[in-house]
């Protein structure tokens, strides 16, 4: 007998995809979890030059991850109530995954990876305020962005009660607007660093440009992570294909890994090499609001300026 008659009649596809996705969430689960461990140490032990930063980002840090140990045990929870305790349900694991928003345990872990998103969001936009110095044409568009993206999930959780998800319109426009409020951060602070980087040349020696480089790689690999993962699932849920559910359980551990790299760089000072010269510390990076004296004979008092450097706590070490 060929093994072909053992096959059900059931949405095979459906099924496996759901299951592939589980499986790609909980590795996606583990190296948050590493990644996690790790940022909480180097903060520990090397973010002591980020002054009251570290105890918002050890905050941020734990909020996230508790955060997304809930969402991720639901998810355990309803993949073994899928294939185990409700197997014989009326229309079997294809109807179980189909209408999932009907349980109350997929609704709570959508809830948290949806609180997730606000607060990495919330560390982006806090990123773009400091590089561009509060610019009221960069604050207002990104904080509507935010607070649009914010609304939209509070939409969708109110619609997902007893409705199959993929059906809910404005999980789309939210998928869009997270999206993109990545992108134009990543964008915004690409442009800014190079127009730093542009004002720097000729004024220090070209291996100390390098700092700008790296953090805008850094910044780049960060948000490309995020949002190709981003860009397949929208995608995908606008055609209502099964690929959504190999991408869905695994997309907020995505962005936050890419969130933790970035702290894990900054609190160990592995995004800067040092490159010791008189009078300038390039030990870490710093994005800080500092003011620069100018010379009284110029009849100048000084200008308050926003930049992105590599000064060990902020600071500029004078020239004797």
């Amino acid at each position: 007998m060929s093994s072909s008659s053992y096959t059900p009649d059931t949405d095979l596809w459906l099924e496996r995809s759901r299951l592939d996705g589980m499986t790609l969430g909980a590795v996606s689960y583990g190296m948050l979890l590493l990644l996690t461990i790790q940022a909480t140490i180097a903060l520990y032990r090397r973010g002591h030059g980020l002054g009251t930063q570290r105890s918002l980002l050890l905050g941020y840090i734990a909020i996230t991850f508790i955060l997304a140990t809930i969402g991720f045990a639901a998810n355990v929870r309803y993949t073994e109530m899928i294939w185990i305790d409700l197997r014989n349900a009326p229309g079997g694991p294809v109807a179980l995954i189909q209408n999932e928003m009907n349980y109350w345990i997929n609704l709570m872990a959508l809830s948290c990876y949806y609180v997730m998103e606000w607060f990495m969001q919330a560390l982006l936009l806090h990123r773009c305020f400091v590089l561009w110095g509060g610019e009221k044409y960069i604050a207002i568009p990104m904080t509507l962005l935010f607070l649009t993206m914010v609304g939209l999930s509070i939409v969708v959780l109110a619609q997902a009660s007893g409705v199959v998800f993929y059906n809910i319109q404005v999980q789309l426009a939210y998928l869009c607007i997270e999206v993109g409020m990545t992108v134009a951060y990543t964008l915004l602070v690409t442009w800014r660093l190079l127009r730093f980087r542009r004002q720097m040349e000729g004024l220090v020696a070209t291996e100390h440009l390098r700092t700008y480089d790296t953090v805008i790689m850094m910044v780049v690999e960060s948000a490309a992570m995020y949002s190709v993962l981003g860009v397949i699932f929208i995608i995908a849920f606008a055609v209502h294909w099964n690929v959504t559910n190999l991408v869905f359980l695994a997309i907020s551990h995505v962005q936050a890994i890419a969130q933790l790299f970035i702290i894990i760089r900054v609190a160990q000072g592995r995004s800067v090499e040092a490159h010791p010269r008189a009078g300038v510390c390039t030990k870490s990076i710093a994005f800080a609001t500092y003011k620069t004296e100018e010379d009284p004979a110029q009849g100048s008092n000084g200008t308050e300026s926003t930049a992105v450097g590599s000064w060990k706590q902020g600071e500029i070490v004078e020239e004797p």
